[in-house]
């Protein structure tokens, strides 16, 4: 009878799980047996130990397990039954050293691709059933079975590197320095990371490579294309060993613990790397180096690349921060110290708490603290690397055998759970698949196994929840992960952001990491990186209390990649808590704050001054401010400059204040007015200044701007344009100017009124003051940029447009070059406005120039607060038609702003009580709510920007108008609408109708 080796050293065996499947197996057995039939003595051989091994109670105990628990393995089995059979014989370690010889040896002949990768895929399979049987059977330990995973992985990869240096160096790309063993010298390096590279590989990994070059090492004629070729090589190796064919894979392939790998090829100089981990490397990528290893290529090169790094590793002097950085690394993983809930069942026991990532960190952030100083602590293995922080008294020997019992038991756990399907999966099944694998360990219950399980996680998250317990966690308010450590997301964490009201967690995740590979200027210091990885969890809560919590963090994003340093920031932040939550609301409420703090940081120096959220200054002490600052430049750059700089800083206090509801809407309408006004006012004397350089003066000669629209009114939002006309005054028989370079009256006042609009508007390396319109102007695009007050005065008495002449009544002057020349535009302008009018024709056009308004912009949605029939148009047509029609009998009801003439009206008797009272509450209030969405949305509201209206937004909006919510709020605006419809067409829409034709 065949003796079987094997079984001389097997131990135990789990009872199969599923009996259905055992038949099923050994029907497929004898049926891949029957068809290796023959006459040949290998054949005749092949049946007598398959008859065997059905007959032997040990063999077919080992196969039911097999067939009854486990898909994978049962498919191993039959498709290979002579390496199966030979395996029985021969035991598991004679097998596995002849597989990893044939790798080896495979690597020698010159096969082409297509052979080599079969070769490879099943000797891979071959290894995976040896490596199952061993681990079922109890003949191999942890360490042997870990171990033969890694060589497993070590000889595939360097047979499949080997192959593809010599295919590369037959197209040209290098020279082969050993032709004997082509990856000696070749400058071509593979490091294992992870458990690849501390030989811990588990049954269904990924092996985790950082592939680099060595130009130096390299002979090359064309050494500018070096980095392409080695990046295709990286990629030849990634379908090589992971691509998955007829014969299954090799092995998954992960390259995303290279530096920096959403901004890096896959494969790197050494120089690249050695720089980045110089100077951005972070603390779980000293971790992580650790346990490098080179395992394929130029292993010379490769230790050479590893022992400069040494340095970076392992410090021999840590400072405070530093330290608090390292125990971050723990802190931002949630630990419970009272234990984890009941049940075990879909619990990750890797990542989950109490699993085997928190035993790997407790070994690793005690390694980068100590073994920097003490050379004995470096191993890269998990269990040597416990025993020896236990042996110098670094922790307590009971919680290092604890650990290191919990460690060899979690991943036996994780073995079984990956030979089932050969999944890459540590979380562990619910419902009758976690009966099947609390069968495959060997428990004769579900019951047992879960009780086991509990005992272990518990027991780490105790050990684990001890660690730097005197540091603050990193974690979030709701007891959630946020790590962002490591190469791969952590499930924990995408499912904290999701539970903090992020919608997409994976962009989130993918935007913090990219802070900590230092790929802003602000976070490339280390100090930078590790205040804000203080700060992380304050401000995801922040900002998850946003209205969209995902705009507002690339927002912030935005703002971070503006910034020139972040130690300053960081640290100002950490030390006033208050200016986190600012930031966040900015962010994620007031898109035009936050741009303008992307642009200008430093513009949060002054929020932490005493007076940011005092009273804002009066428009004369403004004007003083601004004169004073403008004082200060040196050339005309500076000029506009320091005016955007003054302009843009106090614009974005009155936002700030109005965010806090610090200043009503109205109060924040008068100072964005205010500062429009201080800066065409005091702008325009250094233009003209410097345009009288070269353009002299015209003697005798005056110039006015005159606001009209929401400047003229003093209602400006933080949206507003400048509706602006620029009129001049000059004798009749001036000659024009008499500069060095002179100019005609005409032509002195256009290019000195374009100065200013340029002065306003052009992008300067402080971006844009203003938009400004010059529309109003007389004859529109049409007319001339600047108009003489003869030829204003004329057209508005022969020739403007009645709307003309509405747009007049919210017409003041901002800034004139004399007190007479604003008399005399001001005199003009009470003149046109009160010169007595055909009722009729009046009314005709006021009636139709609304109906067209209709047509051509009609309001998208009740928001629409313009537009909308029944809102600000509608009460401002009816104003200022009432103003133009009884001016001319009472001029003092005139006044530029709507507010102020709905009340003149009112008192005057041309407004009943109630219509002025509909009229002024409902202007009050719609000016109010557009005021507040001018903080959070930047354009036209429509029905798309309703959809997306936050609770939080809705919440605010409702907030302005004490309504118990958005709902009422809406009730509200559509009631006040429709009165001030109602009005409107009593007033005007009715009687129009009523005229006959012209």
């Amino acid at each position: 009878m065949t003796h079987f080796r094997l079984f001389d050293m097997l131990s135990e065996i789990p009872r199969p799980h599923d009996m259905s499947a055992v038949r099923s197996g050994f029907s497929n057995w004898r049926t891949a047996v029957a068809e290796l039939a023959g006459n040949t003595q290998s054949q005749q051989r092949l049946s007598d130990i398959a008859k065997s091994i059905e007959s032997d109670p040990s063999s077919k105990a080992l196969l039911e397990a097999i067939f009854g628990n486990s898909f994978f393995l049962s498919q191993c089995v039959n498709r290979d039954p002579e390496f199966f059979c030979n395996l029985i014989c021969d035991g598991a370690d004679d097998s596995a050293d002849a597989i990893l010889k044939d790798i080896s040896n495979k690597g020698k002949y010159s096969l082409n691709d297509t052979r080599l990768m079969e070769a490879m895929r099943v000797a891979k399979r071959r290894m995976a059933l040896t490596i199952a049987i061993a681990d079922l059977g109890n003949i191999w330990n942890l360490n042997k079975i870990t171990r033969k995973l890694s060589e497993t992985a070590d000889a595939t990869l360097s047979t499949a590197t080997a192959h593809l240096i010599q295919e590369s160096a037959k197209i040209g790309t290098f020279e082969i320095a050993d032709r004997q063993n082509p990856q000696n010298k070749s400058g071509f390096i593979v490091i294992g990371m992870g458990k690849l590279g501390a030989l811990e590989l588990n049954y269904s990994s990924d092996v985790d490579l950082i592939i680099l070059y060595d130009a130096e090492r390299v002979s090359t004629i064309n050494p500018d294309e070096l980095q392409n070729r080695m990046v295709r090589m990286a990629r030849g190796l990634v379908r090589f060993m992971g691509e998955r064919t007829v014969d299954g894979y090799v092995f998954r392939m992960d390259l995303r613990l290279r530096p920096d790998p959403g901004a890096t090829p896959l494969a790197l100089s050494v120089n690249a790397a050695e720089t980045y981990y110089e100077s951005l490397g972070q603390n779980w990528e000293r971790a992580a180096m650790i346990k490098a290893r080179p395992v394929a290529g130029d292993l010379e090169a490769g230790a050479a690349f590893l022992k400069h790094l040494s340095p970076f590793v392992w410090r021999k002097s840590l400072d405070f921060a530093g330290i608090q950085d390292i125990h971050s690394i723990k802190r931002q993983i949630n630990a419970h110290r009272g234990g984890l809930a009941a049940g075990a069942d879909g619990h990750n026991i890797k990542l989950g708490a109490g699993g085997i990532r928190e035993i790997e960190f407790f070994a690793q952030t005690q390694q980068l603290i100590w073994g920097g100083r003490e050379p004995a602590l470096r191993s890269p293995y998990t269990v040597q690397a416990l025993q020896d922080l236990a042996a110098f008294g670094l922790c307590d020997q009971d919680a290092a055998d604890d650990l290191v019992a919990s460690y060899r038991f979690l991943r036996r756990v994780e073995h079984r759970l990956q030979m089932i399907n050969d999944e890459q999966t540590q979380t562990l099944p619910e419902g009758r698949e976690f009966d099947r694998l609390a069968t495959f360990l060997g428990y004769t219950s579900a019951h047992e196994f879960r009780d086991h399980i509990q005992y272990h996680l518990n027991r780490t998250q105790k050990h684990y929840s001890k660690l730097f317990a005197d540091s603050p966690s990193l974690t979030a308010k709701s007891h959630g992960n946020l790590a962002f450590t490591g190469a791969d997301s952590d499930p924990d964490t995408l499912q904290t952001i999701r539970s903090m009201g992020f919608d997409n967690p994976t962009r989130v995740d993918a935007v913090i990491r990219g802070w900590h590979h230092g790929r802003y200027r602000a976070v490339r210091n280390t100090r930078a990186r590790e205040i804000l990885t203080e700060l992380l969890p304050s401000l995801l809560d922040a900002i998850s209390a946003t209205p969209d919590p995902d705009t507002a963090l690339l927002k912030f994003d935005e703002f971070l990649q503006g910034l020139p340093a972040g130690v300053q920031l960081f640290s100002m932040i950490k030390t006033n808590p208050q200016l986190m939550k600012l930031l966040a609301e900015i962010m994620g409420i007031a898109p035009r704050l936050a741009d303008h703090l992307s642009s200008r940081p430093a513009v949060l120096d002054s929020v932490l001054t005493p007076d940011f959220f005092d009273s804002l200054p009066s428009i004369c002490e403004m004007k003083e401010e601004l004169d004073c600052y403008l004082a200060r430049a040196e050339y005309i750059e500076d000029t506009l400059n320091y005016g955007r700089r003054w302009a843009h800083d106090r614009r974005f206090q009155v936002g700030v204040q109005q965010l806090r509801g610090l200043i009503l809407p109205a109060e924040a309408a008068t100072a964005h007015s205010n500062i429009a006004e201080t800066a065409v006012d005091c702008l325009f004397k250094p233009i003209q200044l410097k345009f009288n350089e070269t353009h002299g003066v015209i003697k005798s000669s005056d110039v006015a701007v005159l606001a009209l629209g929401k400047l003229g009114s003093r209602e400006m939002t933080a949206s507003s344009d400048l509706d602006l006309v620029i009129i001049y005054k000059a004798p009749i028989n001036s000659a024009g100017s008499n500069g060095t370079k002179p100019l005609s009256v005409s032509q002195y006042f256009a290019r000195l009124s374009q100065r200013l609009i340029n002065a306003l508007t052009a992008l300067t390396s402080e971006g844009a003051m203003f938009k400004v319109d010059m529309r109003l102007r007389p004859s529109g695009n049409a007319g001339p940029i600047a108009t003489t007050i003869e030829a204003f005065k004329s057209y508005h008495a022969d020739g403007a447009w009645t709307w003309e002449h509405m747009a007049l009544t919210r017409a003041r002057v901002i800034s004139a070059t004399s007190d007479k020349m604003r008399s005399a535009v001001e005199g003009a302008i009470h003149s046109i406005l009160t010169k007595p009018r055909a009722p009729v024709p009046l009314l005709r056009d006021v009636a139709n120039m609304r109906a067209r308004l209709a047509r051509e912009k009609p309001a998208n949605c009740l928001w629409s607060l313009k537009q909308l029939r029944g809102g600000m148009v509608d009460i401002e047509f009816i104003a200022q038609y009432l103003a133009l029609r009884h001016a001319s009998e009472n001029p003092d009801i005139l006044n530029c702003g709507t507010m102020t003439l709905i009340q003149n009206l009112t008192r005057a008797g041309y407004l009943d009580r109630s219509s002025g009272t509909l009229l002024s509450e409902t202007l009050r209030m719609f000016q109010a709510l557009q005021s507040t969405l001018s903080l959070s949305i930047e354009d036209e509201i429509t029905s798309q920007h309703i959809n997306e209206f936050s609770d939080t937004l809705k919440a605010r909006l409702a907030d302005v108008e004490k309504c118990s919510d958005f709902s009422a709020l809406e009730l509200k605006v559509a009631g006040a609408a429709s009165g001030v419809l109602t009005l409107f067409q009593e007033i005007i829409e009715t009687p129009a109708k009523q005229l006959s034709r012209p």
